[in-house]
């Protein structure tokens, strides 16, 4: 996030990049252990666990992102 403005690298939005952004992404920077400012943080197995779960749905989201894209091109090429 170079201008930290929340879009994320090259502007494609938040969550496509290493997670080096500013501190406002709740329990820290993706699955690790480190929070904001390089702070040690060990979150709970619940926080660790909606986290994974948020993840997962935004992962899921993007896939979508992508089928949809593609199918897009397909139809243009034929």
């Amino acid at each position: 996030m170079p201008q930290l403005d929340q879009t994320g690298p090259q502007g494609m939005g938040p969550k496509t990049g290493r997670g080096m952004g500013t501190c406002n992404s709740g329990i820290g920077y993706g699955r690790g252990r480190r929070g904001c400012c390089g702070r040690f943080y060990n979150p709970s197995k619940a926080e660790e666990k909606e986290t994974i779960l948020r993840e997962m749905e935004d992962t899921k989201e993007y896939i979508k992102s992508m089928e949809a894209r593609l199918e897009e091109i397909t139809k243009e090429e034929e």
